[in-house]
């Protein structure tokens, strides 16, 4: 290799060539510095330039590379227009396209062709308007809520592949529902919201009343009225100061005047480690009335929990907790602007049976009070006798039918004793059993005695309490 000349060695391995002045803007051939005349020809005088790509004048020289060709948008020109032909079709083809077009599955040009013929044609745009609203329904707008089912779905199939080895009994599964909904909207809020205001609403004789505190409130007075049933379970009771009578009323406002300061989120803690002591409770004391089906009357479904002035079962007394737990979550939904959907069909109809069970009692104490029209005789019909009754039809999902005897709660009812018919929306009855809807103002279907019935839907609105 010679120093003096660095690219020998390149050019003897054949992979480039030396640099020649006489080379222009990179064709192939010889060249000379004598422009082409009329008389010569770009490749010189021996005959016309070797085509690009092919070899030079050298037999021995190697290919060269052609240069890249220029792109049409780096010259700066008009790109050229591109106007594809419309299509001309006949009516019945333009017809039997209106079916791709309204799912969108033409080409363009089709789309073009068919939507000139829909400005000209008026039966043939009333068929696309028909068919555009029919694509619409097969794809319906879907919610972003979660289904509001979607929890016991879960739970049913995670249980149904491996059962728990203490299993919840069904009377209390709707509490346990229903308080895990609660935690969940309370894990949503913000600390200024636990102090947004509440007004806690229910019936007293014929007359609505309310109470006024905040979320804060409304959860220490679900720990306070839940401490009834810890108690009689033999849990601890949350009131440090005992309420004179204990009914749920006075508990909650015992413990309301106990607290040195409002109540803030902190009360969220002690109800939640509550509610899940209950829960786990009655789990191992349910015994044999924990399968699906039995009503827990025995076992201890049957232990009394005592609310001052009456007493529940425990299996009807979690049933009321849960209906509590729902009311007034929605109160506190409603405050804060928080979507709440009512409980899934099953713990609805759970809830609506224990308020249709506990009507007759709410009759026979207004009549003793005073408060409802008496009956056709004077003393209360003997306990199995069949008597008067009103059908109460539920309507909506975990509804159903029920007879409220209407002359003595022990009385036999049946369909053929019935004086009055009353139909009700599953969730405005709640509304009404918990005194946030008048009994005169309750969208009900009324058919038979008049005063039969006015004296129910009061009865069920004495069931609130607060």
């Amino acid at each position: 290799m010679n120093s003096a000349d660095p690219f020998g060695a390149y050019d003897r391995d054949g992979f480039g060539e030396r640099p020649d002045p006489r080379e222009d803007d990179g064709r192939a051939g010889p060249h000379d510095n004598t422009p082409p005349g009329p008389d010569r020809t770009p490749g010189g005088p021996q005959g016309p330039a070797t085509p690009r790509g092919g070899s030079g004048g050298d037999p021995g020289e190697p290919p060269r590379i052609p240069m890249p060709r220029a792109s049409v948008e780096d010259t700066g020109l008009p790109l050229p227009a591109h106007s594809p032909t419309p299509l001309v079709l006949e009516h019945r083809v333009l017809k039997a396209l209106l079916g791709a077009w309204a799912l969108a599955a033409c080409s363009p040009e089709e789309t073009t062709a068919v939507e000139d013929h829909l400005g000209d044609c008026g039966a043939c745009a009333d068929e696309a308007l028909r068919l555009r609203e029919a694509v619409g329904l097969l794809h319906p707008p879907e919610s972003l809520d979660l289904d509001p089912t979607l929890r016991t779905r879960v739970l049913e199939g995670c249980l149904g592949r491996r059962p728990p080895r203490i299993p919840v009994p069904s009377w209390a599964t709707p509490y346990d529902a229903e308080t895990a909904r609660l935690d969940a909207l309370l894990q949503d809020i913000g600390d200024a919201e636990w102090h947004a205001p509440v007004r806690l609403r229910w019936f007293e004789g014929d007359e609505p009343t309310s109470r006024r505190t905040t979320v804060a409130g409304v959860i220490a007075h679900l720990l306070t009225v839940d401490g009834l049933v810890a108690l009689a379970l033999g849990l601890d009771d949350p009131l440090e100061t005992a309420a004179d009578p204990p009914t749920p009323s006075a508990r909650t406002e015992a413990f309301w005047r106990a607290a040195h300061f409002p109540p803030t989120r902190s009360v969220r803690g002690p109800w939640r480690e509550q509610a899940h002591n209950l829960v786990r409770t009655v789990a191992f004391t349910a015994g044999g009335a924990s399968r699906p089906g039995e009503d827990g009357r025995g076992g201890s479904g049957g232990l009394p929990v005592p609310y001052g002035d009456f007493e529940l079962p425990l299996r009807d007394s979690m049933l009321d907790r849960a209906f509590e737990t729902w009311v007034h979550a929605g109160d506190i939904a409603d405050a804060v602007d928080y979507p709440y959907e009512p409980p899934s069909p099953r713990n609805l109809h759970a809830m609506i049976d224990l308020g249709a069970r506990m009507l007759p009692m709410a009759l026979a104490a207004r009549r003793q009070a005073g408060l409802a029209t008496p009956g056709p005789t004077r003393h209360l019909v003997p306990a199995g006798t069949p008597g008067r009754c009103l059908r109460l039809e539920i309507e909506g999902l975990g509804g159903g039918e029920w007879f409220i005897p209407l002359d003595s709660p022990g009385a036999s009812a049946s369909p053929d004793h019935e004086v009055a018919h009353v139909a009700l929306d599953g969730v405005e009855f709640c509304q009404l059993a918990a005194g946030h809807v008048s009994p005169q103002e309750a969208a009900a279907g009324q058919v038979g005695d008049r005063k039969a019935i006015s004296d129910v839907l009061f009865a069920a609105a004495s069931l609130s309490r607060m």
